[in-house]
């Protein structure tokens, strides 16, 4: 046989390729997952803030309740826009099992926020729940669920971080409900906002240090 020839690539050489290429084409897409953190950073720190002072107990309220009601409808609304761009720009370099996953568990945060807003409206009107309950109720089940479904995204890719952020998640939404009304909102813009924020700057800091992803042998 000539020397020369190329020797065919073992299991572990080809799983480090495809690694690699599709690190190298989030790269080129912009995709990496700092930029989608920071958008949801921004939009709970701004957001629930707002919402915090405005509150009625402050003598002087920051704007009128039902405005920064708009006003983080309107964020949140352009964030889910966003997360729906960047699912779609990161799954074009992105193909067989790997895009199969990601389109599912994209999925999953639909359904499974679409099931928590019909148990809670359910429960609502019931009309056994008094306003602060029913705030309590919202912020607290919202965080939980997304935690869990943090949790499922670090357990599918092997990503600590991600893990670990859906533990702070599910934490902060225990001190939201004992937090009580309006601190549930403070515990959402800073604790929660705050959390997306060290994730994105520590997803920034790991992009711009580390080179493309390896699958390693076990």
């Amino acid at each position: 046989m000539d020397d020369d020839e190329e020797q065919p690539m073992t299991a572990a050489e080809s799983l480090n390729l495809i690694a690699r290429q599709n690190e190298r084409t989030r790269r080129e897409l912009g995709a990496g997952p700092a930029r989608l953190l920071g958008v949801w950073a921004f939009t709970w720190l701004v957001g629930w803030g707002l919402v915090f002072f405005s509150n009625d107990f402050h003598a002087r309220p920051l704007m009128p309740g039902w405005v920064a009601g708009i006003v983080v409808a309107v964020l949140f609304v352009a964030a889910i826009a966003y997360s729906a761009y960047y699912g779609s720009r990161i799954s074009r370099g992105i193909r067989g099992p790997s895009r199969r996953t990601g389109a599912m568990y994209g999925w999953a945060w639909m359904i499974a926020y679409a099931g928590l807003a019909l148990v809670n409206v359910r429960v609502m009107q019931t009309g056994r729940l008094d306003p602060h309950t029913i705030s309590l109720l919202w912020s607290g089940t919202s965080l939980l669920l997304t935690g869990v479904l943090y949790l499922t995204a670090g357990m599918l890719w092997q990503d600590k971080l991600q893990y670990g952020f859906g533990v702070w998640i599910i934490v902060c939404g225990g001190a939201s409900v004992f937090a009580g009304v309006p601190g549930n909102f403070l515990v959402l813009s800073l604790a929660g906002g705050g959390g997306f924020l060290v994730a994105s700057l520590v997803y920034f800091v790991r992009e711009r240090r580390c080179g493309p992803a390896r699958v390693v042998d076990p």
